[in-house]
């Protein structure tokens, strides 16, 4: 899909409540407050009309960290894979393109989202973290002058004059060049997200130092460490996400 497309792409979920499954949901507005300060988160309540919850475990747990996602893909999709039947592969928390947070149950609760072979175990890590996916494409592959996502070389997501859709770093993480952009309005949704979740779940505003930000943790290390990470830290091969593409000084910053 075009980058250009993508707002009405969008659009159409939001007017319809439809994802790419043809699942139906019930999209409501509403707000929470953050506590300690006066402000006022507002998200999209997006539960399935069948009232399905079968692909999120009802079970609370004590969180100690937030996890950073992108979803590598567009929000119809998004919501699709996150909310299979019986799949148990979900995150309570989508950021569209346009800024909607998106809540598919409740945080308290747990689903899969490290994936096999995580540090620390798939299981019980993804029960101490709260996940939250950025709708994103993720890594670009150049061609001639055109950059293709990576479901196929002749999907066209933006020309390489289009600098506003992609970020290319000076030097390749995991052999990889080009990524996708986040939108400002994505930046300032997830810093009201975390500001919510942090204060709400008694998480400290903590990040890994710079050299451990982009790389698989030390199980022991990741496991204590209470704060803010990403996928990545999770992940040693196969996975790309949030990375050195995403600004996190921008977040940092938002959230001293």
């Amino acid at each position: 899909m075009k980058a250009t497309s993508i707002a009405n792409h969008e659009k159409t979920f939001f007017e319809t409540g439809r994802d790419s499954d043809g699942k139906e949901f019930m999209l409501t507005e509403m707000t929470v407050p953050i506590k300690g300060s006066n402000e006022v988160m507002p998200y999209i309540h997006c539960r399935p009309k069948n009232g399905d919850t079968s692909f999120y475990y009802q079970e609370k747990n004590t969180k100690t960290q937030i996890v950073l996602h992108y979803t590598v893909g567009y929000i119809k999709g998004d919501v699709a894979a996150l909310s299979r039947p019986n799949n148990h592969v979900s995150t309570p928390f989508i950021i569209a393109r346009n800024g909607t947070i998106l809540n598919l149950w409740s945080s308290a609760y747990w689903s899969y989202h490290l994936g096999s072979g995580a540090i620390g175990g798939n299981t019980n890590g993804s029960k101490r973290t709260i996940g939250i996916e950025m709708s994103n494409i993720g890594v670009l592959k150049r061609i001639d002058n055109k950059l293709v996502t990576v479901y196929s070389d002749t999907d066209v997501y933006c020309d390489i004059r289009e600098k506003q859709f992609y970020t290319k770093l000076e030097s390749p993480y995991r052999g990889e060049v080009y990524y996708a952009t986040f939108t400002r309005r994505q930046y300032y949704s997830l810093l009201l997200l975390l500001r919510y979740l942090t204060a709400e779940y008694n998480i400290p505003r903590a990040f890994l130092p710079e050299d451990k930000r982009y790389s698989t943790g030390v199980e022991d290390e990741l496991v204590n460490f209470k704060g803010i990470v990403s996928h990545v830290n999770y992940r040693s091969s196969g996975k790309w996400d949030i990375g050195p593409a995403f600004d996190w000084n921008k977040i940092m910053g938002g959230l001293r």
